[in-house]
């Protein structure tokens, strides 16, 4: 499950890696990617994209899933997992936690809801390693890769971004005055749970997942260098840690 501004095409890799395994389902969440854009955007957020994946779990005709979120994908993840009964066996959040910072909220928020319009694919290149600079050192032809999925193509061959702009009013109307925190969810959670952590995370930070490894699942937590928020989970080395946990 992707983060608040990406797309499920984001996990080709990641997936391509695990399908030996498992049967991967990458959905696109209402208002981005390939999903339909929603009516009421004030709806454009957890309790939504939460009762969305129910429904989806169950459409899949499967008694449980292994479940692995990043950002926002992690929240609507540990919401799912925090519910009596849940489907949620295994849990792999990806830089997110029961804490979220304002001052990452605050960044997001800078960008979240701006509709560019891009020229050509180099444009729209040179804006996502802007906003998305924190995902760490990509190569050229990674850095295309995570362009490629979140652009559209306009009428008039211009491009613009993949995802309803209005996702960014209930997120704006929503921002707290201080740090979000969600530990009620956390600690419901009793299924198997791995922590990733970009080590130069804003969104998560480190005192957050010294507490995350001590109460709730007591999750195993991994930090990765080099990365803020957050991993992309493309490379060898991070997809390996998910890997490794999964089929433990």
């Amino acid at each position: 499950m992707h983060g608040l501004t990406r797309c499920a095409r984001d996990f080709d890799t990641l997936a391509a890696a695990l399908s030996d395994r498992y049967r991967v389902v990458c959905p696109d969440v209402a208002g981005r990617g390939d999903s339909e854009w929603l009516a009421d955007p004030m709806l454009y957020q957890l309790p939504q994209y939460v009762g969305d994946m129910v429904t989806l779990i169950a459409r899949l005709d499967v008694e449980g899933v292994h479940w692995l979120g990043t950002s926002m994908g992690g929240l609507i993840g540990m919401a799912l997992a925090a519910q009596p009964g849940t489907p949620v066996q295994k849990l792999v959040i990806n830089d997110a936690g029961p804490v979220v910072s304002k001052v990452s909220l605050e960044r997001i928020a800078t960008y979240v809801g701006v509709a560019p319009v891009f020229p050509d694919i180099a444009t729209a290149e040179k804006y996502i390693r802007a906003v998305s600079a924190t995902f760490g050192p990509h190569t050229d032809a990674e850095w295309r890769f995570l362009t490629e999925v979140v652009v559209r193509k306009n009428a008039d061959g211009s491009l613009r971004l993949h995802y309803d702009p209005k996702l960014a009013e209930p997120f704006r109307a929503s921002m707290p005055e201080k740090d979000l925190e969600l530990w009620p969810l956390w600690d419901a959670i009793r299924c198997p749970t791995l922590v990733l952590r970009g080590a130069q995370s804003d969104l998560l930070t480190r005192d957050t997942c010294d507490k995350m490894a001590g109460r709730g699942p007591k999750a195993q937590v991994v930090e990765i260098s080099g990365v803020g928020h957050a991993p992309t989970l493309m490379h060898a080395d991070q997809i390996k840690l998910v890997r490794d946990f999964l089929l433990s």
